[in-house]
């Protein structure tokens, strides 16, 4: 399927160090990708919902979400968000540091679409992005992208 706008795709990450490597990875890429970032749980409903300040936003096609984040923490986050009729069919990655069997079951079971337990080696958390855009991108058929 022919992608004619760019791939909008939310990062909600508190970590500066991680945004800065997705934002290169997406740079790097073959797509034309919209990156937007959020710092913490609470910014991350209030740009779903466009709240102030993010009336003017575009609805992700994608969600990257880490688990652990300040205000409200990722699993509350990915609760509300495939709770919501409006926002339940974008698909949701998860990418944390943690890799507790707890995490990993729980969010499947909050229907998250996949869980990637993300390195702290700078080269191998580069491949991940790249491997996520590959497949989610370039690969999967975005139901966003199906209008």
């Amino acid at each position: 399927m022919k992608k004619t706008r760019p791939v909008n795709i939310l990062l909600i990450e508190d970590n500066p160090g991680d945004v800065r490597l997705a934002q290169e990875a997406f740079k790097e890429g073959n797509l034309e990708v919209h990156l937007d970032v959020v710092m913490d749980g609470l910014e991350a409903i209030h740009f779903l919902h466009k709240k102030a300040p993010y009336q003017d936003t575009n609805r992700p096609d994608l969600i990257l979400l880490d688990l652990n984040l300040p205000k409200k923490d990722g699993r509350e986050v990915l609760a509300e968000i495939k709770e919501d009729h409006f926002l339940r069919s974008i698909p949701v990655v998860i990418l944390t540091t943690s890799n507790a069997e707890q995490d990993v079951l729980h969010s499947y079971n909050l229907h998250v679409n996949c869980f990637i337990n993300k390195p702290v080696d700078f080269d191998r958390f580069f491949d991940i992005i790249k491997k996520i855009e590959d497949f989610w991108l370039n690969t999967a058929i975005l139901p966003s992208m199906l209008h």
